[in-house]
């Protein structure tokens, strides 16, 4: 059975606090929820929707944590969630740097690929929202709806220079939540 709503979300930036570039979030500690992210999550978990969360975690392949540290602070950021009546269904992460070459790097599909697996969704009702061009092309890419959120990498003055335009922007992934659970309500 496909699911009636499907969300997928990038993590830092959108779910916790970008941590600046050429850096990670590398310890429980370092890892910080942004306001309202979640209320967020539990309000779209309350509306129906399947949320997955894809993310690039490179940190791993440079050596800057082990699997199994990035593991801890999956488990971790999962508790929470869950403890605020929130539900992520799947984390699905690229571990891999740049220089890799692997096929599962956004802003490559193939994490949302795997996210959906055999299941018959029709994409354009679905919703990727992230911090970063690469979040942008990689919705593209899948032909879902893109919501850049203004929480992270990018402002507002930086769309212009993007190769694949947000179809959406908003503040913060609250803002984005309640937008989407009206629209889609």
């Amino acid at each position: 059975m496909s699911p009636k709503r499907l969300i997928f979300l990038d993590r830092d930036g959108v779910i916790n606090k970008f941590p600046g570039f050429g850096f990670y979030v590398t310890s429980w500690r370092a890892f910080k929820f942004l306001p309202g992210a979640l209320e967020a999550i539990r309000l779209l978990t309350k509306n129906g929707f399947e949320i997955n969360v894809v993310s690039n975690q490179g940190c791993v392949a440079r050596k800057l944590i082990t699997r199994k540290g990035l593991e801890l602070i999956t488990r971790k950021m999962l508790g929470r969630i869950e403890r605020k009546g929130g539900r992520i269904r799947g984390i699905f992460y690229c571990m891999h740097q740049a220089s890799d070459g692997c096929e599962c790097k956004k802003p490559k599909i193939t994490l949302f690929k795997r996210a959906i697996g055999k299941r018959k969704v029709d994409l354009k009702s679905v919703f990727f929202i992230g911090d970063s061009e690469e979040d942008m092309i990689a919705g593209k890419k899948l032909g879902c709806k893109t919501v850049l959120v203004l929480s992270g990498r990018l402002r507002r003055r930086d769309i212009l220079k993007l190769s694949a335009k947000p179809d959406f922007v908003k503040k913060d992934l609250w803002s984005a939540a309640r937008w989407i659970s009206q629209e889609k309500s």
